[in-house]
Formats: structure tokens, sequence, C-alpha cells
């Protein structure tokens, strides 16, 4: 049984089909990218994989049950026990430390534990950053810091919403490294981005068009590492297409 399973997905606002029957499935310890440009129905997909919304239609299988049919309520009970979130804006509360973050995330879901939440902060590299506030840290260092929150309550999964969209290309890739580190340690992984160069990192990208899924890749050349020419530029390995490619060749087509 999959880990996590979407079976005729749609989510319809009116008339607009934000998902249209999609289906996906998800392994335990398995790492998918799902990829689209604006508009494609990755942020919808996520709020339903992450509990934060219900599809209009379908079933959404988390460990063999359905969780698109529970409560408002027990759906937060599921994200709060199940899922691990990481956002692209980070949202970090400005007059806690690093630690105190983490410890949130605890205060939450059972009870804060400062030796705990110090041990997930050394998991990602940032030990001696514990007592830093979010603005004495860089961008990549207060992504790290949601990376230690989400891992704080041993989740199923770990959600992430373009992580690396407000992240320089180091940074991106220390990052990218930390993901390697948990796949290799048997998380589930699903990272929502545009970025082909970290969607192709993954085991295997689905890709998401006007609400459908068009395209799964599998990495072949799977190495969790983003991949650069011999000049130091990230380049892509699996014919997969950035935003701005997309939106040119449907530019193109419609000048035909």
């Amino acid at each position: 049984m999959s880990l996590l399973e979407l079976k005729n997905i749609y989510k319809i606002y009116g008339e607009l089909h934000a998902l249209d029957n999609v289906n996906m499935k998800v392994e335990k310890g398995e790492w998918v990218s799902i990829m689209g440009p604006s508009g494609s129905g990755k942020s919808t997909m996520m709020n339903i994989i992450g509990c934060m919304d219900k599809p209009s239609k379908g079933e959404v299988l988390l460990d063999g049950v359905d969780i698109a049919k529970e409560s408002a309520k027990n759906l937060t009970t599921i994200r709060r026990d199940k899922i691990g979130l990481i956002f692209q804006q980070f949202h970090l509360v400005n007059y806690l430390t690093a630690v105190e973050n983490v410890m949130l995330a605890q205060y939450y879901h059972s009870l804060p534990d400062e030796k705990e939440a110090l041990e997930a902060l050394d998991r990602v590299g940032l030990a001696d950053r514990a007592k830093h506030l979010p603005s004495q840290l860089s961008g990549g260092e207060q992504q790290r810091v949601c990376v230690a929150r989400a891992l704080i309550n041993y989740p199923e999964i770990i959600l992430a919403d373009e992580p690396t969209g407000n992240l320089d290309e180091a940074n991106e890739e220390i990052v990218v490294d930390l993901f390697h580190k948990l796949h290799n340690e048997g998380t589930t992984l699903i990272v929502v981005t545009h970025d082909p160069e970290v969607a192709e990192v993954a085991q295997r990208t689905v890709v998401l068009r006007n609400g459908r899924v068009v395209k799964e890749v599998q990495n072949k050349n799977f190495t969790g590492k983003i991949h650069f020419d011999e000049e130091g530029t990230h380049v892509t390995k699996n014919d997969l297409k950035s935003e701005e490619e997309i939106q040119a060749e449907e530019h193109a087509n419609e000048n035909k």
C-alpha cells in the first residue's frame, strides 16, 4: 500500500477546474517533485496533500485512510501529527530565536523540549545559530530552521512548497543537499517547485499543467544532487522545462 495516493482528484471553483482528475501515488521513503508553471494546480495539490484544503471530488488516501472525508478539526490533527510543512516565505516568528521557533512546533504537537529542538538544529547544521533571531540569519539559514521545525515532530511526509524559491544558488544547493540527506535517512519528501533544476533532483517528477498531470519523469540518473556543467551552470538532464520556457512555447503556439 502506498503511503499517499490521490485518486480522481478534482478541485472546482465555479467553472474553473484547478485540479482535473489528478491521480498520483507516493511510496514510503520516496522523493517526489511536483512541477508546473503558475496556475498549473501545484499549490492547490499541495494544500490538499497538506490537509489545508479538501478536494471537490476524489479520494486522498494517507496510510490507507481517506482524509478527504475528514472534518476540518481532524485535518488539523492529521497535519500536525503526520506532515511537516516547509514554505518559501519561511513563516518564522521574528521575536523568537531559531531554537524557540522549532520548539513552537513542539508546543502545538505535544510538549516543548529544548534538547530535542537543539538536536534538530544540529541535524541541519545550525547548532551554533540556535540563539539567533531570524533577522540575524541568512535566507538559507532561515530555510534550514524551517526544515528543523518540520522535522521536530517526526512526520511521515515532509511537504515543501518552493523551498529554494527565495534562495541564491549556494543556499539552494545547501537545502537540496539537506533533502538528499533526509532521503537517505528514509524520509518521504514531496517538493513543489517551478524550477526544473530542483525538480529533477528527485527520484520522480510529476508535471502539472492546467490542473492535469501531463507527464511523469523517472530520474534514471538519480543522485540527489543538482547537476552543473563544466562552467558551473545548472543543467537539466530530463527534458524538464522552466516556467519561462513553457510560457514562451504557449505564446508561440498562440501566434501560429
